[in-house]
């Protein structure tokens, strides 16, 4: 081969190599951008899940926008009847109006969301009694709107969002911990701050 075809070669690699470098970094930038979670203030992005309570699926898809006018309160968790996620499930039910106050399941919503399909929440909820809605997003399509995803790995992050009643994000904890009872109490005063308790 000439140093003409060699240099020909080089040029045509270096080409390849700067487009797919560059469809890289667009990429990436594109996965930051849809993992950026809502800013405190901002209008919580909307969304339409299936959810399911003890009792079974609900007839009708949860809209987030369909709630303005009440509080809610988001939940990402990575997996159903995990060790961390039994954990802070079971202090939602232990301390149902305590966190959420005593308007919880009427004026304020609480949604835990999870990969895990409508099945799996209602074994779940009935199993352990819980007094709150479950949305399943499988395909993590609510969880990428709210930054929850963990990068490289099929499971949400555990987060928490208390969205006020006018629809605006007032309150995010991105590393909610379900042994941490300061995030518990922090998440109590969220609430209670966004309903007007």
């Amino acid at each position: 081969m000439t140093r003409l075809s060699l240099l020909g070669v080089g040029v045509m690699l270096g080409v390849s190599a700067s487009a797919t470098l560059a469809q890289s970094s667009a990429g990436m930038a594109q996965m930051a951008k849809a993992s950026a979670a809502p800013e405190v203030g901002a209008m919580a992005p909307d969304f339409t899940a299936s959810w399911a309570d003890a009792s079974g699926p609900h007839a009708q898809p949860v809209k987030l926008s369909d709630l303005r006018g009440k509080v809610v309160v988001l939940a990402f968790f990575p997996l159903d009847r995990s060790q961390g996620c039994t954990i802070e499930m079971h202090k939602f039910r232990d301390e149902y109006t305590k966190i959420f106050g005593p308007k919880a399941g009427e004026d304020v919503v609480v949604l835990p969301i999870s990969i895990d399909s409508i099945a799996a929440h209602v074994s779940w909820a009935h199993d352990d009694h819980f007094q709150f809605s479950m949305v399943s997003d499988p395909e993590q399509k609510v969880s990428s709107l709210y930054g929850s995803t963990m990068p490289g790995r099929k499971y949400d992050s555990r987060t928490v969002f208390v969205i006020g009643r006018d629809g605006k994000v007032a309150y995010h904890d991105p590393q909610f911990g379900a042994l941490n009872q300061q995030d518990y109490d922090a998440l109590t005063s969220a609430v209670a701050k966004a309903a007007g308790m």
